[in-house]
């Protein structure tokens, strides 16, 4: 007869790597939409520079999870608007926004968000299916 190995500690564990993963990711998100509109302290300097969140796989408990490694800048060039007045601009006139597309970030957070609700649910259907063993085992 084959062994058989209790699977629902692992599930659990994949579940919460990657649920602490999605929160990591909606840290990041919400970040990049509160400096979304913000410049330079200094004429002609950088503003705020979008970040993405970088993740591995990493060993849990019976399996492999997911893990937020590192965040990275986003490489992409700043926008960039004609205001001379303005206490940021250059010395053209030209001021440098920030390279974060708010609608890029929401549906990001709304995909962040979706996931997180998955591993929610893959958490609470294996303890549903344990309680439900335990039911069984009982009779």
């Amino acid at each position: 007869m084959a062994e058989i190995k209790p699977t629902a500690g692992a599930t659990q564990s994949i579940a919460t790597s990657a649920l602490r993963a999605q929160q990591a990711r909606m840290r990041i998100i919400a970040e990049n939409l509160a400096n979304a509109n913000s410049t330079s302290r200094t004429p002609g300097g950088d503003p705020y520079r979008r970040q993405t969140p970088v993740f591995a796989p990493v060993k849990v408990d019976g399996g492999t999870g997911v893990k937020m490694v590192r965040v990275e800048p986003d490489r992409k060039d700043f926008r960039t608007e004609y205001e001379p007045g303005h206490p940021s601009a250059d010395a053209k006139g030209y001021v440098k926004l920030p390279n974060v597309d708010s609608l890029i970030e929401a549906m990001d957070m709304k995909a962040a968000q979706r996931a997180y609700e998955a591993n929610l649910n893959v958490i609470e259907t294996a303890r549903a299916m344990e309680m439900r063993t335990l039911d069984l085992l009982k009779k």
